[in-house]
């Protein structure tokens, strides 16, 4: 258990059957009145943000997520599979699940699986992968003054903007949080 007054930045709570992570929170003692907690409060199962206020003794169960590290298989379609490298068991995954979360990563690398209480609601892809570019129109010299990108297409089927030195069959560095290009290999 832990009080409203006791909050951090990154904690992770169980309210109202839903699982929050705190994004931000402010100790507010009015001039009149009760001293309170405003939070900000990011439901980590959907992804919605709200802002709640509570009184400072008001406790909250501590909300326990487990990530484990996971190999991506495959997919067949609908499915995503998964292995635990520990103990080799098995999970899939439907598309719904996942979302978007592996549109940098290829087959067979490892993951993090996130579950609250058995109940998968994410998968966290490693912060940056190496990729190469299987589609991308040539860039030329003379083209800008600073700064131009072009898109192309790696070998996941995702879109990256790139800057124009970047050649078809080049290996580049992505960053998975933003989708951004970090260099090239």
């Amino acid at each position: 258990m832990v009080s409203a007054g006791d909050f951090k930045n990154g904690l992770t709570i169980e309210l109202e059957d839903n699982v929050y992570q705190i994004v931000e929170f402010q100790h507010v003692k009015p001039g009149k009145g009760a001293a309170f907690v405003r939070t900000k409060l990011k439901n980590i199962k959907n992804g919605g943000v709200i802002e709640k206020s509570f009184r400072p003794t008001e406790k909250f169960e501590n909300a326990h997520i487990d990530r484990k590290d996971m190999q991506y298989l495959y997919n067949d379609g609908d499915l995503y599979h998964f292995m635990d490298a520990e103990t080799y068991d098995q999970i899939a995954l439907s598309k719904d699940e996942i979302g978007d979360s592996l549109k940098f990563v290829k087959e067979n690398e490892t993951v993090k699986v996130c579950s609250h209480r058995g109940s998968v609601f994410a998968i966290e892809p490693p912060l940056t992968v190496e990729l190469q570019i299987i589609e991308t129109e040539p860039g030329f010299k003379g083209d800008t003054a600073t700064g131009a990108t072009k898109p192309a297409t790696v070998e996941t089927g995702a879109v990256v903007n790139v800057p124009l030195f970047v050649n078809q069959d080049d290996t580049i560095k992505i960053d998975t949080r933003t989708g951004d290009y970090i260099s090239r290999v």
